[in-house]
């Protein structure tokens, strides 16, 4: 008995321990920095190595669902809906997250990525070298 209650546990902390990130699966709107307004609909999926990405799931701005002209690779010149913009984010415990990248696609750039979840924001940072050279944006859980 003493086993088979042993091997539970251990099965038990296993599974706890792989549990899928808090991220994973949610669904975000990215939100204008001039306008405040919603401009895309974005999904998080976790990767097999564990780290997080978000692609886009639904363009909200008019007139800018239409291709991804600066931007590199796969994405050129393709719609903006499927885009991956966020890529190799990490749970460095807790609700904080670092480790990432994320592409504009205004500009066809990528920034360095880390990010804090508060309830229903999701406050991220984008940056080139050192996090104060960089830029806030804060998405909303889309219901």
């Amino acid at each position: 008995m003493k086993k088979i209650v042993l091997a539970l546990g251990l099965l038990a902390t296993a599974v706890l321990s792989h549990a899928a990130d808090p991220l994973n699966g949610t669904v975000w709107k990215t939100i204008d920095d001039k306008t405040k307004q919603p401009k895309a609909v974005v999904k998080f999926t976790e990767q097999k190595n564990g780290t997080l990405s978000a692609s886009i799931q639904n363009v909200l701005t008019p007139g800018e669902e239409s291709s991804c002209g600066k931007c590199e690779g796969p994405y050129h010149n393709k719609s903006l809906k499927g885009v991956t913009i966020v890529t190799g984010l990490k749970n460095i415990g807790g609700q904080s997250y670092d480790g990432g990248t994320i592409l504009d696609p205004k500009n066809g750039k990528s920034y360095k990525l880390k990010g804090e979840l508060a309830g229903n924001q999701l406050k991220l940072r984008g940056y080139i070298g050192v996090s104060a050279l960089g830029r806030n944006q804060t998405w909303i859980r889309a219901n």
